[in-house]
């Protein structure tokens, strides 16, 4: 991976990290935390977006694409 961005950290230790590979694809990388077994998943932006969109991790992604229509 060239790039990684967490985005959120829940309260039970879920991760969200946004990751961008050398190639230019971009996703969030999810992993569960360690009494639900630690698993990565690889999530593409749209689905990560498209399922529960009200979810803190959601918006918290979509506050940091925010962020760069403010940038000079």
């Amino acid at each position: 991976m060239s790039g990684q961005r967490e985005i959120y950290q829940s309260s039970n230790g879920d991760r969200w990290t946004l990751c961008s590979e050398d190639d230019g694809r971009v996703f969030v990388l999810h992993e569960a935390n360690l009494p639900s077994g630690g698993v990565l998943e690889q999530i593409e932006i749209s689905d990560f977006l498209s399922h529960g969109k009200a979810g803190p991790e959601q918006q918290a992604l979509l506050r940091l694409i925010a962020t760069l229509a403010h940038m000079n």
